[in-house]
């Protein structure tokens, strides 16, 4: 597993990293299993997320598991950023956020995602 738990300003981030998968469907959906499990154990409202997936495709395939994961784990995320997604990634981005109703803040690197992830 990638994923890993980092901290940064004092906070707990679940950091999902499902970079350079690129069309690796089936090794984007085992991490996000593995994911999904560490996530569904913690208290709800509480885990502050990182999802990177630079070089990472979002295939059709791929949308319905990521849409069925987010509806499962929302209630336990109290907040989202996303790295790597951009264009038409980002167009598929907006749909899953509108159909699961978990907003997604996107950001060009890791950098900018941390400090508004800490930022309360």
């Amino acid at each position: 597993m990638k994923s890993k738990w980092i901290e940064y300003n004092g906070k707990k981030i679940l950091y999902q990293d499902f970079s350079n998968f690129f069309f690796n469907t089936n090794a984007v959906k085992e991490e996000l299993e593995q994911v999904e499990s560490i996530v569904l154990a913690e208290p709800k409202d509480s885990i502050l997320v990182i999802s990177n997936f630079t070089n990472t495709e979002i295939t059709n395939t791929l949308m319905p598991i990521l849409n069925d994961a987010s509806k499962v784990t929302k209630s336990h995320v109290h907040k989202t950023a996303v790295i790597g997604v951009t264009g038409f990634k980002r167009t598929l981005g907006d749909l899953l956020s509108k159909i699961t109703g978990q907003p997604l803040m996107y950001f060009t690197n890791e950098a900018e995602a941390k400090e508004w992830i800490t930022k309360e």
